[in-house]
């Protein structure tokens, strides 16, 4: 049985755990992407300094996927090694159960955040995790050749196609052979997810299942998104996108081999990298428009301490620390992670390492939620439903249409089993 948590002020804390009596060993787990781990063993080291206690990061693979099903083994199990858990925005719902409810810990910290993240966090009541930083993808695109070209960023997907076509084979016309107009994630997993409910969302097509649980992914409009998006492959994209995560997105466009990408803001910092291929030579735009005006995936990361921890003051000591705002804004400056917390989107040092961060808080404004509330516990199967039918198409196994009626009947049986 884990031990009962009483509230404490951070500060206060802070100061009384410097003690070498109450120095604990921690541990938390993080799959990163780019430098994500880097900039956390930076802001660990602070506070290893601030409170004596030692934290090891349990790096994780950065598949979000194969991440969810690690963390469900191990909270299933009753695992006491991992003490703190960074947390996709998406699994509030289905970990709950295993997590410590942080909302007295986080009284008078909660307002400075964005409410819908604490929302998103807070189930039946319970705050199972803290903000660590949040997320909402763009439109990278190159502007060296957009001037080149004559182009102005796409506002439709249909602009975007034509203009990757064309840049495309400009280069290729160049000697360029290994140039592709467009990378995103077509790999079948969660970020084949977020990526499909943004074609979906922006055609008209609903959010694969809506707030009051109807499953309205079975649509026209829904199937033309993904027969435009299968159109892609093999003409403005690679036929190994169908492989791709975000990190072989990146791969291909900061070595200067794109046009455009969907990718996270992480993916900012690393494209301004002395070894960049395209440092200063890209910018961002909202993703564009099928129809229906552009949507981006609400994403982010959260941090949970575990109910079976064996030092869970400590942790929730390194979850506040690492949740509040010296470290959110060294995230920000280092790697271009999103701020939860408002006011740093007007802090002056942000804005000047990373000019683009005032943008991303527009496109993070206008993001849709993935179906997690719902389907509650029964998230990671819909999901892993959808991707599966998105992939198919995108692979030319079967048209849009084909696909999501077979998804609709799919969804509806896991439905009947309760979600």
């Amino acid at each position: 049985m884990s031990r009962p948590i009483r509230p404490f002020a951070l500060a206060t804390a802070l100061v009384a755990l410097t003690s070498p009596a109450f120095a604990a060993e921690l541990s938390i787990v993080s799959g990163p992407v780019g430098r994500d781990n880097e900039v956390l063993r930076m802001n660990l080291d602070k506070f290893e300094e601030m409170t004596g206690h030692t934290v090891e990061i349990v790096e994780m693979p950065s598949s979000t996927t194969d991440q969810f099903a690690q963390y469900r083994l191990w909270l299933s199990a009753g695992n006491s090694d991992i003490d703190v858990y960074r947390t996709d925005v998406v699994w509030a719902p289905q970990l709950a159960s295993h997590f410590v409810d942080l909302s007295a810990a986080a009284e008078g910290e909660v307002e400075k955040h964005f409410d819908s993240i604490i929302q998103s966090q807070t189930v039946e009541g319970k705050l199972v995790a803290m903000p660590m930083f949040s997320d909402a993808p763009a439109l990278f695109y190159r502007t060296d050749l957009m001037e080149k070209y004559g182009f102005e960023p796409p506002q439709t997907w249909e602009e975007m196609a034509e203009q990757a076509k064309a840049i495309q084979d400009g280069e290729r016309g160049e000697g360029a052979s290994d140039f592709h107009g467009f990378v995103f994630q077509g790999a079948a997993y969660e970020g084949l997810t977020c990526d499909a409910l943004e074609w979906v969302m922006s055609h008209g097509g609903g959010q694969i299942v809506e707030p009051d649980g109807t499953i309205s992914i079975d649509n026209p409009e829904a199937a033309e998104a993904l027969d435009v998006a299968a159109g892609w492959i093999g003409t403005i994209s690679p036929q190994g996108v169908l492989a791709y995560k975000e990190e072989e997105s990146r791969g291909v466009w900061q070595t200067g081999n794109a046009a455009f990408m969907r990718n996270w803001p992480y993916a900012w910092a690393l494209g301004q990298g002395e070894d960049s291929a395209v440092k200063d030579k890209f910018a961002i735009a909202p993703l564009p428009s099928g129809g229906a005006g552009s949507a981006a995936t609400l994403g982010g990361w959260n941090l949970a301490v575990s109910a079976y921890s064996e030092n869970q003051e400590a942790a929730i000591e390194l979850v506040m620390f690492l949740t509040g705002e010296e470290a959110q804004k060294t995230r920000a400056i280092e790697i271009t992670r999103l701020p939860t917390i408002e006011a740093l989107y007007e802090d002056p040092e942000i804005a000047e390492a990373q000019p683009s961060i005032p943008q991303w808080k527009e496109i993070f404004l206008n993001t849709v939620p993935r179906p997690s509330a719902p389907t509650k516990s029964a998230y990671n199967e819909v999901s892993n439903e959808f991707w599966d039918a998105v992939h198919a198409t995108l692979s030319g196994e079967r048209p849009g249409a084909a696909s999501l009626k077979r998804l609709a009947a799919r969804l509806e049986r896991i439905k009947g089993s309760g979600w």
